[in-house]
C-alpha cells in the first residue's frame, strides 16, 4: 500500500499560529475541527477562503485542515490564510501562482512580521503618558 502525500504548512499572524494539513480528497476544507461554511463571523471565513478562491478548480481535488491557537479570531484567520496559501503552493507547485498570490497581496506567503509594541513606564500604554496638571 502505497502512503498519502501530505503537505503540512504554517502561518502566523501577532500571537496565532496556524497549521494546514494538504491532503488528496473531495475538495473538504476544515477549521478548528468544522466545516468552514459553518465559520462564523462570515469575514472570517471570507479572509481564509480567499487563497482557494484564486487556486479554482484544481482545489477540488484537496481536503485541506486548518488549526490555530493563540491570538484572536481575526489574528487566526490571517494565520490560517497564510498556512492554507502555502499549502496549497506546495501541493501544486506552481510558480505562476506563487506570482498571482504575491501580486495580489504578499501576506499570503509570508508572515506579517508586526508586533504589539511593549508598555512603557509613564503612562497606561505604549505610547499614551500620563497628563500633567499644573499651569
Amino acid at each position: 500500500m502505497k502512503a498519502p502525500v501530505i503537505v503540512l504548512s504554517t502561518g502566523k499572524r501577532k500571537s496565532a499560529i496556524a497549521r494546514a494539513t494538504v491532503r488528496k480528497g473531495q475538495g473538504l476544507m476544515r477549521y478548528n475541527g468544522i466545516p468552514l461554511e459553518l465559520v462564523e463571523p462570515e469575514l472570517v471565513r471570507q479572509k481564509i477562503q480567499e487563497p482557494l478562491l484564486m487556486v479554482g478548480e484544481r482545489a477540488k481535488g484537496l481536503n485541506i485542515s486548518v488549526r490555530t491557537r493563540g491570538g484572536g479570531i481575526v489574528g487566526q484567520a490571517a494565520a490560517a490564510r497564510t498556512a492554507v496559501a502555502r499549502g496549497l503552493l506546495g501541493w501544486l507547485k506552481d510558480d505562476a501562482l506563487r506570482e498571482t498570490f504575491k501580486h495580489y497581496d504578499r501576506t499570503l506567503l509570508v508572515n506579517d512580521p508586526r508586533r504589539k509594541l511593549p508598555k512603557r513606564p509613564g503612562g497606561r500604554g505604549a505610547r499614551a503618558r500620563r497628563q500633567k496638571s499644573y499651569r
